[in-house]
């Protein structure tokens, strides 16, 4: 059975993971590209605009990503060890946690900006 090992390099102690590239690769893909359209367009979205969502957004993947981790695949582990909550070199972040983080964290952008959610 071919067996992928889930860290991609390491530098000194520290462990790059191939979940984390795709993290990485997606949110910066997403940053040039959601400027590109917006400056090809009338988009009210600006640059910097569109640079102040990105904070958020990738502070809304990570904490999605994770705690959709420790409630959905072992809440009663993480319960009893709750110092192993934001051990993130230890992997586990989930897509649904993060597309849940990232779309709490687009209706605070809104909300802060003043902006429509939906035309986001």
């Amino acid at each position: 059975m071919l067996s992928i090992d889930p860290i991609a390099f390491s530098i000194g102690p520290l462990a790059i993971r191939w979940y984390s590239l795709a993290y990485i690769v997606g949110i910066l893909g997403g940053w040039w590209l959601m400027i590109k359209l917006s400056l090809r367009t009338k988009s009210p979205f600006t640059p910097p605009l569109i640079s102040d969502f990105i904070a958020y957004a990738v502070v809304g993947i990570i904490l999605g990503a994770r705690l959709g981790y420790v409630l959905f695949y072992n809440p009663h582990f993480y319960f009893t060890h709750p110092a192993e909550i934001i051990a993130l070199w230890h992997g586990g972040m989930s897509f649904h946690g993060g597309l849940l983080g990232v779309v709490t964290a687009a209706f605070i952008f809104a909300k802060v900006k003043k902006i429509s959610f939906f035309a986001m």
